[in-house]
């Protein structure tokens, strides 16, 4: 016999007014979020069907190929976080019993090969080290001993702070292969150069909040005509209904037929996002991102710690920060929060209790915002005994700033 409900199930619960903290968002992501994306998000709904919604699919995709230099006619945003993008481009473009080369020289790659394997394909790896970029004699050897179907690299890894070089080279040679190149352009798509047409790239994907500076939600996504070719010429169909591309074409596409609600507020995000990133020119904003993280890197350098990656595989918008001996890593981060509202965050994987990251992505990517960084992670350590010169790092800082 079902018991009556008690007094206290059954009392509505006195939840408070919603009151987040103000903090200054330099982590690998969400990064601030610019005052015009925010009103865009308040602005009023309408129907996922509406035809004043349907004019705004059509600015975001065209937003979307400029961003990817790009013209794919499929290119979208998904509806989901970074990782719903990515499923997306995984599970359709890999078929059970395809083989995928994925990297093993970092947390994403990973990734990718977890959800290659979960799509039913068969997974191996070229191997580099956490924090150093795949080497192209290397991917060469495995491309040549496994002939895989699709090929997965991360441009832009943001567990290391390493930015991926030699893109066409590596494209090149999957495509000898016959192979299909997904490439994950999370943390580089808006902040770092980043050319999917020219570089040859099949399919990428990425988030909205990394240097794109957007709430998560509606995540970007672009194929090939050879890879959506792929996609629709599938035997078997794949296993998420929700993320399955032949279905998405019907309402992304000119049809625009019923799929899904489409996260109507997140899409009036990213346009807002998107057309910030064609105002200020996309190669500007490259630029941009260079020299601003250039001045944070300039700063944590001149107060004496060390910087992850090489500087010829640098990540401007993920800075990864050797942890300097005798300091636990997560009482900085947390001393960071707590006496400046200021994120940042630890290492994962491999790179667990070794290195900070943080970030220069998008509306955070502002000169006092670099300064706020080096000032205050200077601060917290020497507090807590490193031996570091705060002092020499905001110096630094600001003469590469002037420069």
């Amino acid at each position: 016999m079902a018991q009556e409900p008690s007094i206290e199930t059954d009392r509505a619960p006195a939840v408070g007014e919603l009151t987040p903290p103000d903090r200054t968002l330099m982590g690998p992501g969400p990064s601030d979020v610019h005052p015009r994306v925010r009103r865009a998000m308040s602005t009023p709904l309408v129907g996922h069907l509406d035809p004043s919604f349907v004019e705004i699919m059509d600015d975001v995709q065209e937003l979307l190929r400029y961003t990817f230099r790009t013209d794919n006619e499929w290119t979208i945003p998904v509806s989901g976080t970074g990782s719903a993008a990515m499923e997306a481009a995984i599970g359709n473009v890999v078929e059970p019993g395809d083989t995928m080369l994925v990297p093993t020289n970092g947390y994403f790659g990973g990734r990718m090969a977890s959800m290659a394997r979960r799509a039913g394909g068969e997974v191996v790896e070229v191997d580099a080290p956490w924090g150093e970029p795949l080497d192209f004699a290397d991917v060469a050897d495995a491309l040549a001993a496994h002939d895989p179907d699709v090929f997965g690299f991360v441009h832009a890894e943001t567990s290391t702070g390493v930015r991926q070089p030699d893109v066409p080279e590596l494209t090149a040679a999957a495509h000898d292969h016959d192979a299909l190149v997904i490439a994950d352009t999370v943390t580089s798509i808006g902040g770092v150069e980043l050319r999917v047409d020219e570089w040859d790239i099949d399919v990428a994907y990425a988030g909205p909040q990394k240097c794109l500076s957007c709430p998560p939600g509606a995540s970007p996504l672009t194929l090939s005509d050879a890879a959506m070719e792929k996609v629709l010429a599938r035997e078997e169909d794949p296993r998420s209904w929700y993320l399955d591309l032949s279905l998405l074409e019907g309402y992304w596409g000119e049809e625009r037929a019923y799929h899904h609600t489409a996260p109507i507020t997140n899409v009036y995000a990213i346009r807002e996002a998107l057309r910030l990133v064609a105002e200020e020119g996309i190669e500007e904003r490259w630029a941009r991102h260079e020299r601003l993280a250039g001045a944070l890197k300039a700063g944590v350098e001149g107060m004496g710690l060390e910087m992850n990656a090489p500087d010829e595989f640098w990540l401007p918008s993920l800075n990864a920060v050797r942890v300097p001996d005798g300091v636990d890593d997560g009482e900085v981060c947390a001393e960071l929060l707590e006496r400046y509202d200021l994120e940042i965050a630890s290492g994962l994987g491999d790179l667990d209790g070794d290195i900070f990251r943080i970030g220069c992505m998008g509306y955070s990517a502002r000169p006092k915002n670099v300064i706020y960084v080096v000032t205050a992670l200077g601060d917290v350590l020497e507090s807590l005994g490193a031996t570091v010169d705060p002092g020499a790092g905001v110096t630094a800082t600001r003469r590469a700033l002037s420069e």
